[in-house]
C-alpha cells in the first residue's frame, strides 16, 4: 500500500487513481481481468486521457495494474494487495491460522475504533446511503443463506470513507482484502447454521444505527464489541488488547 506525499496537494490523477482502485474493489475484478478503455475511464471519471493514463501509471507503480503494449491495462493484484501483505490466509482459516493473525486483530481493533468514531462525527447523507445498502445487501444473504463476505468487507470500507480520510480508506480496503478469507467461516454454510451471519450482522447494525446518530462512543463500542466477536469466532483470544472493558458488555 502506498501513501501520498504529504508535502503537496493531491493531484487529479491521484483522485482519479483512488477511485479506479475502489471501482476494481466493488466490481471484485481479479487479476487478470482487463480495465475498460482509456475513452470509456475518460467518461467514467469526466477526466482527459491524460489524467487517466497517469492514474493507470501510479496503480501500475502500487503493483495493482500491469498494461500490454497495444492490448491496454489489466488487474494485477486485487486493491490492497499490490505492494505489501501482512498475513497470508490459505484454506480454512479456522482449520489452520496464519502465524500472527492475533495481532492483525489487534491492529484492527485499534484502528477500526478509532474509525468507527470519526466517522459518526462526519458521515454524510452519501456515506450514510452506502452503508445502509452494503447492510441491505447482507440481510439478504443472512435470509438466503448465501455468502455475504464480500458485502462485508463492503460495509467496512463504507465506515472507514465516511471520516473522509482517505488514507484511513485505503488502509481499510488492505485490511480488508488481507482478512478476507477469515470471513469465510462467518457466511459459510456452517456459519449460518451456527448464527456467527446472524452476530456478524447484528453488530453491523449497531455500528451503523451509532453513526447515523452521529453518537461517537456508542460508535467506538460498537465497533469494539463487533471485533472481539469476530475474533473469538476465529478462536483468537483477544483478553490481552487496551480498553478491552469497553467491548465486553455484548461481545
Amino acid at each position: 500500500m502506498c501513501f501520498v506525499n504529504a508535502g503537496r496537494a493531491p493531484r487529479l490523477s491521484d483522485d482519479v487513481a483512488r477511485q479506479l482502485e475502489q471501482w476494481i474493489a466493488e466490481q471484485q475484478l481479479q487479476p487478470g481481468d482487463q480495465l475498460p478503455t482509456e475513452k470509456v475511464l475518460c467518461e467514467r471519471f469526466g477526466v482527459s486521457r491524460a489524467v487517466v493514463r497517469e492514474a493507470v501509471s501510479r496503480l501500475k507503480a502500487d503493483g495493482c495494474v500491469r498494461t500490454r503494449q497495444g492490448s491496454g491495462a489489466y488487474v494485477a493484484a486485487r486493491p490492497g494487495l499490490g505492494v505489501f501483505r501482512l498475513v497470508q490466509t490459505d484454506g480454512d482459516p479456522l482449520a489452520s491460522l496464519p502465524p500472527g493473525l492475533s495481532d492483525v486483530f489487534e491492529l484492527r481493533y485499534l484502528m477500526e475504533t478509532g474509525v468507527t468514531a470519526l466517522a459518526a462525527r462526519r458521515r454524510t447523507d452519501e456515506d450514510v446511503a452506502h452503508m445502509r445498502d452494503a447492510l441491505a445487501r447482507m440481510r439478504a444473504a443472512l435470509d438466503s443463506g448465501a455468502d455475504g463476505a464480500a458485502d462485508d468487507d463492503a460495509f467496512h470500507v463504507a465506515v472507514a470513507t465516511a471520516t473522509h480520510n482517505p488514507q484511513l480508506e485505503r488502509f481499510q480496503q488492505f485490511m480488508g482484502q488481507q482478512l478476507s478469507s477469515s470471513r469465510t467461516p462467518t457466511w459459510s454454510a456452517v456459519g449460518h447454521r451456527a448464527g456467527w451471519a446472524r452476530h456478524a450482522q447484528e453488530g453491523h447494525e449497531r455500528i451503523f444505527a451509532a453513526i447515523v446518530a452521529g453518537d461517537v462512543e456508542a460508535a467506538r463500542k460498537a465497533a469494539a464489541e463487533h471485533l472481539v466477536g469476530a475474533a473469538r469466532r476465529l478462536g483468537l483470544d483477544p483478553a490481552r488488547w487496551p480498553a478491552l472493558d469497553a467491548a465486553e458488555g455484548r461481545a
